[in-house]
């Protein structure tokens, strides 16, 4: 059972990032998704801004498709962070997300308590939004190693997961998190609400505009 309460601090947790974004976005004409803009600031900013509160002890960024574009353009923002940002490359994106995200396990160094798992495509995230996954965490069941967003019936993101689950997840050659999480529901603390933000990304065109992105 999850107990909300203002009185836990998310900054109790040493937080480590893994921020994907080497999707193609094949459904919008192929564009990189992280470089998106809502007003002045990329979507790529805007979950950069969303973490900086808590301190990342590690921040890796997955990149594929676009991946000169994103990490040129990285270079520019990194004078402005609070952490360093790693760059890991897919160099062979169109194996799917899933490649990606276990590529990114294998690349974790810090001594972290949860890994944060980051779509660069969630325009509404903020850091209010990662403090509340981070406060279910503390407040979770023992035994419990994952806390999933769920917006009314629906998987949201992003996805806070223990040291240990990913310790679990990378026993398994080729393993990633989903089919972990498929396999260990046990495992999973729901986390129940009514924000949108979790469940809100951009695929088509059409996602471009009602978010009022360019």
């Amino acid at each position: 059972m999850i107990h909300s309460s203002d009185s836990i601090d998310p900054l109790s947790l040493r937080l480590a990032v893994l921020l994907l974004a080497a999707g193609e976005g094949s459904r919008m004409g192929s564009r990189p998704k992280a470089l998106l803009k809502r007003g002045d600031q990329t979507l790529l900013e805007r979950c950069i801004e969303a973490v900086q509160p808590f301190s990342p002890v590690e921040f890796v960024l997955l990149t594929g498709f676009h991946a000169e574009l994103i990490e040129n353009y990285l270079i520019d923002l990194k004078p402005g962070l609070n952490c360093p940002i790693r760059v890991v490359r897919n160099v062979a994106p169109e194996r799917g997300q899933a490649s990606s995200v276990r590529l990114g396990l294998e690349s974790l160094k810090s001594d972290f308590d949860v890994l944060l798992i980051f779509l660069s495509d969630q325009p509404e995230i903020t850091d209010q939004e990662i403090a509340q996954l981070m406060r279910s965490y503390i407040a979770k069941s023992v035994g419990k190693e994952i806390v999933l967003p769920m917006v009314s019936g629906q998987r949201g993101n992003p996805v806070l997961l223990s040291r240990q689950a990913i310790a679990n997840i990378l026993e398994t050659p080729g393993l990633a998190c989903r089919p972990y999480m498929d396999a260990h529901p046990e495992k999973i603390c729901s986390m129940e609400t009514d924000n949108r933000a979790f469940v809100v990304d951009v695929d088509t065109v059409d996602d471009i505009q009602k978010q009022q992105l360019e």
